[in-house]
């Protein structure tokens, strides 16, 4: 941590690819399953780790950030690594970092030192296959060493503009890096520009393509209790009676990637190149695509992958009486996903609201999606340097929330306790409910104070 945060980055590859290849290229040692995006990419690359393992498959995970402890971030068969082999693997690179740092006018970043180790603990394991989220962006993020035989793009939206581009096209070319020649390309719904962009993309380099509501996706779907009923299609067939323990429309879709991604893996996609691209039907209900059963899997280990996923801090239940549900949501799509779940799967009569998020995001943006929801706000910081303060941020949440609506608290846990009494003054516990949310760090931050279990 010591080498700079990690969302000042220098935009370049050539430190982290000196180091791997010091390394003797241990991100080679497995094939890859890249994911990038902007909204879903956490909760995609989980549900489909846990489709691979639910195959018998040796996995690797490695997503960011974390909410509780850094370990998160490198998994193996589900689970972080041990403290022991976290030191051992920093241990393990760090005289060739030292190396590396000496040949560039930059060190290498914490991302950059994190990434290797990574790929180097994978292929220590050994993993029989790697899932790995980009950090930020895709052309220059460290991750972009390894060559995914699949890349997957979640959802694309405004993020992150700062460093990645302030139009959807720009952020879009840059996600677009992580599909290299002869991979398997698999597209949530996007944005018309962003899908142009990456479509162009596949085009230049000769990849096939797979995209939600053409070659695969939601075909229905129904509120259950703890998630919901879907029946998807997929590349290669029509999976029913999928549960799926995780809540909203996103993560349906967040699923269908991640079958798509998994079929890919197992079986190719069914067309490659542009004869792709002027093909496709779009996908109605009753309408699948059939893409012949080549690369279909066994429809009851995607129910039991499917059953056993999990996302934390993804509208996550962490009590009852009131309802607290932890929510990582910190832009404003996200945040008119959340609230579109809300909606739709939790029938609160009252609503309390935490936030917390970053200064450089677009505040009054998650507000917007935020006040029809919440009957009141109580503002305060995470332990990020980031969070912007309270103040400011009430200033920002009065103005759309009005005054009366809005509490300041200078600590997470007091604007936790405030929240949970304001939404127990109507005595009507059962209707109640308080959400946290603004950023990871935020509901890392509300996990560790709520004491949620590591890993759930």
């Amino acid at each position: 941590m010591s080498r700079g945060v990690e969302w000042e980055i220098d935009p370049t590859l050539d430190r982290v690819r000196d180091l791997v290849d010091v390394l003797g290229d241990p991100h080679r040692a497995y094939p890859v399953i890249h994911v990038a995006g902007t909204n879903g990419k956490s909760s995609t690359a989980r549900l489909i780790e846990s489709l691979l393992r639910e195959r018998g498959l040796r996995t690797g995970l490695y997503t960011s950030p974390e909410m509780t402890t850094l370990r998160e971030r490198i998994a193996i068969d589900g689970e972080p690594i041990s403290e022991e082999r976290f030191a051992e693997a920093f241990q393990d690179v760090l005289p060739y970092v030292r190396l590396i740092d000496g040949k560039h006018p930059a060190r290498l970043s914490f991302f950059e030192v994190l990434t290797a180790m990574a790929y180097a603990a994978f292929a220590d394991a050994p993993v029989d296959v790697a899932v790995v989220e980009a950090g930020m962006g895709g052309v220059w993020d460290a991750t972009n060493v390894a060559d995914g035989t699949v890349a997957v793009i979640t959802p694309i939206g405004l993020d992150h503009t700062r460093y990645l581009g302030e139009t959807i096209e720009e952020i879009a070319a840059e996600k677009a890096g992580i599909i290299k020649p002869g991979a398997v390309a698999v597209l949530a719904q996007q944005p018309v520009e962003a899908a142009e962009v990456l479509l162009r993309r596949i085009a230049e380099t000769g990849a096939a393509a797979a995209r939600e509501g053409i070659e695969f996706g939601v075909l229905s779907r129904d509120v259950a209790v703890g998630g919901q009923q879907l029946r998807l299609q997929g590349l290669h067939g029509v999976y029913d009676e999928v549960f799926l323990p995780l809540f909203g429309e996103h993560q349906a879709g967040n699923a269908a990637t991640a079958l798509a991604a998994v079929e890919a893996f197992a079986g190719g996609a069914p067309t490659r190149g542009e004869a792709n691209l002027e093909a496709a039907t779009r996908i109605a209900p009753g309408e699948p695509y059939t893409g012949g059963e080549e690369g279909q899997l066994d429809p009851a280990l995607v129910r039991s992958g499917f059953a056993k996923s999990a996302s934390p801090g993804r509208l996550e239940v962490v009590r009852t009486g009131p309802t607290v549900l932890l929510d990582a949501a910190h832009n404003p799509a996200g945040m008119a996903a959340s609230v579109a779940t809300i909606t739709e799967s939790f029938g609160f009569t009252r609503l309390v609201g935490v936030l917390a998020a970053a200064a450089d995001k677009d505040l009054a943006g998650i507000l917007d999606q935020l006040e029809p929801v919440l009957a009141e706000l109580v503002v305060t910081r995470s332990s990020s340097p980031r969070s912007m303060p309270p103040g400011e941020l009430a200033e920002i949440a009065e103005g759309i929330l009005g005054p009366d609506r809005v509490h300041v608290a200078e600590r997470l846990d007091d604007a936790i306790d405030r929240a949970i009494g304001l939404a127990e003054e109507t005595g009507e516990y059962q209707g109640a409910g308080v959400l946290i949310t603004g950023s990871v760090v935020t509901v890392g931050d509300a996990r560790t104070l709520l004491r949620v279990e590591e890993g759930r």
